[in-house]
């Protein structure tokens, strides 16, 4: 999920920071000190799931909470999933550290729209939550599998595709079931976040 330095050209992670940039500023403006505790907490979270990986099929996969980070902060999500992946560059060389700016970009669209889903006015939550966790995980994957067969780098995307549907569906069970866990201990977190 996290792209390292050197695969994607120079050129285009440049471009990615600027933009990540000018994300970073929109998402980030007039933080209110009471969203602070949340916005640690979800980055807390972010920092220290991803670095749980799995062996599936041949490769190491890892979860990401993407969904739920984007249901909990909106477009927060976009600074701190930024600090988060910068940290992990720094100090795990997870990921890299040119390609911290693509890299925020592709998990910002996945946990975006699982902002975007939980938004949705159907009854429950449980199919809501479970798209939106399903979404965070396999927009990312789709994303860098566009991005690595552009650059013409590796031919198993489908497969890493596939591998990441499977993450994807334990992605939006997990979302699921801490959704469940909020609404009954905390339910007022759950509401929309306007940013």
């Amino acid at each position: 999920m996290h792209i390292a330095d050197g695969i994607i050209a120079t050129e285009i992670c440049m471009g990615a920071n600027v933009a990540t940039l000018g994300a970073l500023y929109l998402s980030g403006r007039r933080v209110e000190p009471e969203e602070i505790p949340r916005m640690g907490f979800v980055g807390a979270s972010l920092f220290a799931v991803s670095l749980l990986h799995f062996p599936l099929a041949g490769t190491s996969v890892h979860l990401a909470f993407l969904g739920l980070g984007g249901i909990l902060l909106g477009a927060r999500v976009i600074p701190v999933l930024f600090v988060a992946l910068l940290f992990q560059a720094l100090i795990f060389q997870h990921g890299g550290f040119i390609s911290v700016g693509l890299n925020t970009l592709n998990m910002g669209a996945g946990a975006m729209a699982a902002a975007w889903i939980w938004r949705w006015n159907v009854p429950g939550d449980t199919l809501r939550a479970f798209l939106a966790g399903f979404a965070a995980i396999l927009i990312p994957s789709f994303l860098m599998g566009v991005e690595f067969f552009l650059t013409g780098y590796g031919r198993g995307m489908l497969y890493l595709l596939s591998l990441y549907a499977v993450v994807a569906s334990v992605e939006g069970l997990l979302t699921t079931t801490a959704i469940r866990f909020l609404r009954h201990v905390q339910p007022e977190i759950l509401q929309p976040v306007t940013t």
